[in-house]
Parts: C-alpha cells; structure tokens; sequence
C-alpha cells in the first residue's frame, strides 16, 4: 500500500530564545509561536518569557561570547526571569495552540534555523515535541538556494527576540516565494 502523502495546510512558526545553542545545558528564555495558513497569513500566536534560575542564566551566558555583543537583549532577560512563567505552563500554552489549530494533524514546524529549536523542543519540551511532524520549513534553506543560485538576498534585522525573529522569517519566505512569483518565465 502506498504511503499517504503529507501536505501541511497550517505552519507553526516557532523561535526560542536560550543562554546558547547546547540543549543539554543551556535553557531556553523565551518562546514565540505563530500559526499560519499556506498563505503565511498568521491566525494566532503566543509569547512569554520562560522563567529559569537567575545563576543557571548567568554562568550560561558568562559562557557564551554571544551575549556580549547583545548586552541590552542581556539585561532585559535577567529583568524579566522574576515575571517569567515556568516552562511547563508554556510547554502546555504551545500544546493548547497547535492542538486548536492543527487537531490530529501534526504541525509543521517551521522558522530560521530550526533544527536549533527543535533540539531544545526535544530536550526541554518533550510533549510538543510529540506533536510535531518529522518534517519542517527552514527558511534557512531557502536563504541558501536564493543566495547561491539566483543572488537574491535578504536583509533581516539581528534582533534576537523570539517574536521579531519569527515575524522576520516569515517576511523572508514571503520575499522569495515574490521574486519567484515575479520572475516567472512566460
């Protein structure tokens, strides 16, 4: 019997924010989802800080050079720990997201780079990472295919916040699914 083939008809957007890219030892600081249709339109979306102990965050970033070129980022998480919610009440929001919009069906994981995220999903987020399909949309490939092939580019901001980075990668895939569109040959 063949294998029923898989067309998404939903994306979640996903970006996390961490002391560094180790699942295994640094932690995440901030998630943002967004769902979007095929059309990239967004239908909801979700964001918090996730709260971590302060002298885990701060020996992990001491570790990390990252950081410094990223001090006001810096700061604004280690204000923000005290107000964070804990993973799991964020592990559970991102669960009640994806099973609103995505049912029985399993989501699409999609965003720059998003085998990073994923691995901290794996490690940190285990019963999400059970809603997830094994395939995802990185746009990161697609930045690779425009950049090497058709020397077309695009300039996103190095915000590094979770909800900026995701609304960037969305603008990004929009760019070039545009060029494609507008240099279709006749």
């Amino acid at each position: 019997m063949a294998k029923e083939k898989f067309i998404p008809s939903k994306f979640l957007w996903l970006d996390l924010e961490m002391t560094g890219l180790v699942p295994e030892k640094d932690v995440i600081l901030e998630v943002a989802a967004d769902i979007t249709g095929t059309d990239l339109e967004t239908l909801e979306g979700y964001e918090s800080l996730v709260k971590q102990e302060k002298d885990v965050v701060l020996a992990r970033m001491q570790e990390n050079p990252w950081w410094q070129d990223f001090p006001e980022n810096r700061d604004d998480f280690i204000k923000g720990l005290d107000s964070a919610k804990p993973l799991a009440e964020v592990e559970k929001k991102l669960i009640e997201l994806v099973e609103k919009h995505f049912g029985n069906e399993p989501a699409v994981l999609a965003g720059n780079s998003i085998q990073s995220d994923r691995a901290f999903i794996k490690q940190w987020m285990p019963e999400l990472e059970l809603k997830l399909h094994y395939r995802m949309l990185d746009v990161t490939s697609w930045k690779m295919v425009m950049e090497s092939m058709y020397n077309v580019s695009f300039e996103k901001p190095e915000v590094h916040r979770a909800y900026e980075d995701i609304q960037a990668s969305i603008a990004e895939l929009q760019y070039y699914l545009e060029w494609f569109k507008n240099n279709e040959e006749s």
